[in-house]
């Protein structure tokens, strides 16, 4: 087996050794086993898996050897701490997005310099698969050159408001405010008698379904359904409509309880972005404390 082929399948840490010119020092995980519920298949769904993840970073010569102080080095606990960090954020279908998010978070600290990263199911099959990647920290500074975190407006349009005469006026409205903002909807009709787990699912596909009809009743607003399209078109002016099923399922920590009252998702979501407010269109839920634009008394129902 040649050398390319033999490294191919070596712990990172030889690879890193392999791909050095300079004098670096390295800290490396190897074999850490954690259980977590990932895939993109619906089997996947439900179940934890067990995943090896096995790291190496470089990092410049530090003193910490000389001071015996953890301030000094980049401790290890940074790098397992990457790990449970990115697994509780969300449920994620790819090995390659988990490893991405890792990476990215271990080069947030300013002794790691490059991540060679290795990740592997333990329970799909025969044998492990895996995703190897490695990242520098001067390619991750480019990536984030110029982000600044985004703190939105939630506006939620309830019911009443998606039935009113006034609703493209008040997207008008919102949209005249220089504050990014994502909208989000009540369901239309509400489902009940299913067990708990399917009426969760007929609930969030209600919403989704009032998302839909909002961007029928004012082509200006786009229907999105993940984080990443939440954030583009936070910055990038669009009037984004959140379909909330995939990031509630795929949630670590998702809206607990019925869904029948969607403006605490609103709130939820909130939360997800680090909304500055939420502002309610129409009658507000009776046990909340958000903003309120209330409908006018002489409300004209829209035809569905």
């Amino acid at each position: 087996m040649g050398d390319d082929a033999r490294l191919a399948f070596e712990h990172p840490e030889e690879r890193a050794k392999a791909t050095t010119d300079t004098l670096v020092d390295r800290i490396s995980l190897r074999d850490h086993i954690v259980e977590a519920e990932i895939g993109a298949f619906q089997v996947e769904r439900g179940v934890q898996q067990r995943m090896s993840f096995n790291i190496v970073v470089e990092v410049p010569r530090s003193f910490g050897a000389e001071t015996d102080d953890v301030d000094d080095i980049l401790s290890y606990d940074k790098v397992t701490e990457a790990i449970s960090a990115e697994l509780d954020v969300e449920r994620l279908a790819l090995l390659e997005t988990l490893a991405e998010r890792i990476a990215a978070r271990i080069l947030r600290e300013p002794q790691a310099l490059r991540v060679f990263l290795r990740i592997e199911k333990l329970d799909r099959g025969n044998g492990k698969l895996g995703v190897e990647i490695v990242r520098e920290r001067e390619e991750f500074n480019k990536a984030n050159d110029g982000e600044e975190a985004v703190s939105p407006v939630i506006v939620h349009l309830t019911e009443a408001a998606l039935r009113s005469q006034n609703l493209t006026g008040w997207i008008s409205q919102i949209q005249a405010n220089e504050a990014p903002f994502v909208i989000s909807v009540d369901m239309l009709r509400a489902s009940h008698g299913a067990d708990e787990i399917t009426n969760r699912q007929i609930q969030l596909l209600a919403i989704e379904q009032s998302a839909w009809r909002l961007s029928e009743l004012d082509p200006r607003c786009t229907v999105v359904a993940t984080r990443t399209e939440l954030d583009w078109g936070m910055k990038n002016n669009q009037i984004s409509v959140w379909a909330p099923f995939k990031m509630v399922l795929d949630s670590t920590d998702g809206p607990i309880g019925d869904l029948d009252r969607p403006a605490a998702l609103a709130g939820w979501l909130a939360n997800q972005l680090n909304a500055s407010k939420i502002v309610t269109v129409g009658h507000a839920d009776p046990d909340s404390d958000l903003a309120v634009i209330r409908c006018p008394a002489d409300v004209k129902e829209l035809p569905l």
